[in-house]
């Protein structure tokens, strides 16, 4: 398997992606295929790679920061400072979506009471009617 390589239609099948998501990724220089006469192929660790940088993106990180990471994971191969990163990343991310939560939890409190006094109101204007029309 991790000689397997793929097309850039391939790969984008594989991973639920377009061939132009691939692309701006390889543009942005998170992954680099490589050429086999004039297509672009890309390796067991390309598609590795578009994995971490899709998970970075649907738990809300940057693509600067999973450049970061992923830079990390090549410059010191015993992961240390990989995972020292990944730690702190993972640890501001949860504060900010717990701050979200808070804020989300307000806003629903807010937006259910809005919600019952606008129903109270208009149930009482409808029984008004009904008797004034009595």
């Amino acid at each position: 398997m991790k000689d397997r390589l793929y097309t850039v239609t391939q790969l984008a099948q594989d991973l639920g992606l377009t061939p132009r998501a691939l692309r701006f990724y390889e543009d942005k220089g998170l992954i680099a295929p490589k050429r086999a006469g004039t297509t672009r192929v890309y390796t067991h660790r390309d598609r590795a790679r578009m994995i971490l940088i899709q998970r970075g993106k649907r738990l809300g990180f940057s693509l600067a920061e999973i450049r970061r990471y992923l830079d990390l994971y090549d410059a010191d191969m015993t992961q240390r400072a990989q995972l020292r990163h990944l730690l702190a990343a993972v640890t501001s991310r949860l504060d900010q979506l717990q701050l979200q939560r808070e804020a989300l939890e307000q806003s629903i409190r807010e937006l259910a009471d809005i919600k019952a006094h606008a129903e109270t109101t208009l149930a009482g204007q409808r029984d008004a009617e009904s008797r004034a029309a009595d």
